[in-house]
């Protein structure tokens, strides 16, 4: 399998730069799992095509406002800081830039002084470790100084910092949104609820790996970056009651389908717990517990769009694909969405 294969032609004007002012009045394109029929909605119709005793799975990871820029103290040359994760209180791994001259020993300062950072070690793929020090609550210095990490394709400035978080967002850790969240609004979520559809919560803390594109040809051959996920015992108990009693279970974008397929049994028994998981799903993967996925449109050529692929098969999805461009969809993270049920 190449990754080649899951390439497809994509008008830049189509990638959305800004969120619309109302979450749910987003497109919705339905994509019948079983038969390849499309259907095109708004995504507050999504309500239509869930059942009593079925189970929508959303993560509630909270994005941080990761992206730093500060000052070298002994050149005053410029840099810039993304926060990727905390390694063990104040030191957390980080991709600097320009990161050439960020070696061991080198000080940084942030909001002149507020907040200091020395990098002590170089790791995987270049990443720096830094410790940082400050006075006062590190996650308050970091709201009034950082700026949400936006993906490189979104080249618009984001006004409002909130809609770069889910109305669900709880859990603090991620650099990156899990975008197919973004739709909900809190009253679709209780019209869904008053429904008879159950709401889990679960936490996989989205890193900037989501981003990095596959450099290889052959698929098998991507390593896929490992990201902290958690699923406490109430909610796995939610989801698996739902299975018992054969509802379905519908996960909200492919970040809850990555935590559901890592910590579930091949009985299909989902267990709660914490930990990281590095799973890549591409065509040939059985699912274990999902039965739809509420999603975003994808990058061409990337491991989400394989995953989608591996859902509802290569050439359906390439196909919704082709018809969305034709009805010029919305694409990416602040884009339309996607339901395969």
């Amino acid at each position: 399998m190449k990754t080649s294969d899951f390439f497809f032609e994509l008008p830049s004007e189509l990638i959305a730069q800004d969120p619309l002012k109302d979450r749910s009045a987003s497109r919705l394109l339905h994509l019948d799992r079983e038969d390849g029929h499309i259907t095109h909605r708004q995504f507050k119709d999504l309500k239509d095509y869930l059942l009593p005793g079925d189970c929508l799975v959303i993560n509630d990871t909270k994005v941080l406002p990761a992206r730093l820029y500060g000052r070298k103290i002994n050149t005053d040359a410029a840099v810039e800081l993304l926060l990727l994760k905390r390694r063990e209180g104040d030191v957390w791994e980080t991709l600097v830039k320009p990161g050439k001259k960020a070696k061991p020993g080198c000080r940084l300062s942030f909001g002149d002084g507020l907040l200091m950072g020395e990098v002590t070690d170089v790791v995987e793929d270049g990443n720096r470790l830094i410790h940082f020090t400050y006075e006062g609550i590190f996650e308050e210095i970091l709201d009034q100084l950082g700026e949400m990490p936006l993906p490189p394709y979104i080249t618009h400035k984001l006004e409002d910092k909130n809609r770069y978080q889910t109305v669900y967002a709880r859990q603090e850790g991620s650099a990156a949104a899990p975008t197919a969240g973004l739709h909900f609004t809190n009253p679709l979520l209780e019209e869904i609820r008053s429904a008879g559809v159950k709401i889990a919560h679960i936490t996989l803390h989205v890193g900037l790996g989501t981003f990095r594109p596959v450099k290889v040809e052959n698929v098998k051959e991507h390593h896929m970056h490992s990201e902290f996920y958690q699923i406490d015992e109430e909610q796995a108990q939610t989801i698996n009651q739902t299975k018992a009693d054969g509802g379905r279970i519908i996960a909200v974008g492919t970040t809850s389908c990555r935590t559901l397929e890592s910590a579930v049994d091949e009985k299909g028994f989902l267990h709660p717990g914490s930990g990281w998981t590095d799973i890549f799903i591409y065509p040939g993967y059985s699912f274990r517990i999902i039965d739809g996925l509420v999603t975003n449109f994808h990058l061409p050529e990337s491991t989400l769009l394989m995953l989608v692929s591996a859902l509802a098969g290569r050439e359906r999805i390439l196909a919704a694909y082709e018809e969305a461009v034709k009805e010029r969809y919305r694409f990416f993270s602040f884009g339309d969405a996607m339901l395969i049920l």
